[in-house]
């Protein structure tokens, strides 16, 4: 999505702690920006994503990331280290995800660290953990939240979650309402909830919430487990995005652009090139790098340069992945798509 530097407003989240402090060594606007337009110029990774921990207190039936298995997780002095050195060679965005996040005690002095260094951050959570020091702190740290969210149903939310926890997550969107900064809302449409999209999509709307409406994967390399509740029919699922498009659903810019190409992914077309190894890469609690959640990471941060890991990538099988449209996942695409549709990225409706 398009970056719109706006001047930051005064915040009117509810206070429950003191605000963070605002640190004057965080580098100016064209450093940053001269970075990333490098990166742009040679296709290195801008965007990662990063698992700043390996714990979860959801067992998601679509999840097939090796969560609660007691491997190491980097310290705070190590991920500072390791994304200063990612600074430095022109990333400039990073997706802060679990497991779920917010399990980390020190996840907040982790994304101060992060912000400082000069990162623009998406924690995406489960949302069953926020308070209103929590939402204080992020707030005041600019940060982007994305919250997920698949049905207003209790009893489909468990059996898709595995945890009786929606109510939770009612209450943690709720303490947003006044979130300055921007919020998004992904629903991953399965067979459990294909009834319920529309209702999911309307609510995120009329709280301020931009809706991030993606597709079950499953057996797509490492990622995405066989749940036989949740497979689809691929032209019923389909027919739920196209629904949200006739319906104009979702807001103008890159989310609606998604869904189109979602819609095309379903019906057996072929997506544009991949970002994954390119524009994106992923990043584990301990370090370790693979072009994105699906393949197989070929080495460690703490032990090797980004510049000889990324040497390291199996470009071939990257393509042969890409060339099989065999998954559509945000993060691997976000930024191709950007550069393809300028127009819908300029329509989002999101300011940094």
């Amino acid at each position: 999505m398009l970056i719109r530097i706006e001047r930051s407003q005064p915040s009117t989240v509810e206070r429950g702690a003191g605000p963070v402090s605002e640190h004057p060594g965080r580098p100016g606007l064209v450093r940053s920006l001269w970075g990333g337009l490098r990166n742009l110029a040679v296709r290195r990774p801008l965007l990662a994503v990063f698992q700043v921990n390996l714990r979860c207190n959801s067992s998601c039936g679509y999840c097939n990331l090796p969560l609660n298995a007691g491997r190491y997780e980097m310290s705070r002095e190590e991920i500072r280290t390791v994304f200063a050195g990612l600074y430095h060679d022109g990333l400039r965005v990073v997706f802060v995800q679990g497991g779920e996040p917010l399990l980390r005690r020190d996840l907040v002095a982790v994304l101060q660290d992060l912000h400082e260094i000069g990162l623009h951050l998406t924690v995406i959570t489960n949302g069953t953990k926020l308070t209103v020091p929590l939402v204080t702190q992020f707030d005041d740290l600019g940060i982007s939240l994305s919250i997920s969210l698949d049905t207003l149903n209790p009893a489909a939310y468990e059996r898709i979650r595995g945890a009786d926890q929606l109510e939770a997550v009612l209450a943690g969107v709720d303490l947003l309402r006044h979130y300055r900064h921007p919020k998004f809302l992904t629903c991953i449409v399965s067979e459990a909830n294909r009834e319920d999209v529309t209702e999911v999509v309307a609510f995120a709307r009329q709280r301020g919430f931009l809706p991030v409406v993606g597709a079950y994967h499953w057996d797509v390399g490492l990622y995405g487990k066989q749940d036989e509740t949740l497979m689809y029919d691929r032209q019923q699922a389909r027919l739920v995005f196209e629904q949200l498009l006739e319906q104009d659903l979702l807001p103008p810019g890159y989310c609606r652009q998604y869904a189109t190409d979602t819609v095309t992914w379903l019906g057996g077309g072929t997506l544009a090139p991949c970002d994954a190894g390119g524009y994106s890469i992923a990043i584990d609690a301990s370090g370790n790098v693979a072009p994105c959640l699906s393949l197989p990471s070929v080495g460690n941060l703490r032990e090797s340069s980004l510049s000889d890991i990324l040497s390291r990538f199996d470009r071939r099988s990257i393509q042969c992945c890409s060339d099989h449209s065999s998954c559509n996942r945000v993060d691997g695409r976000v930024i191709g798509s950007v550069l393809r549709h300028p127009i819908a990225a300029w329509q989002t409706p999101v300011s940094w």
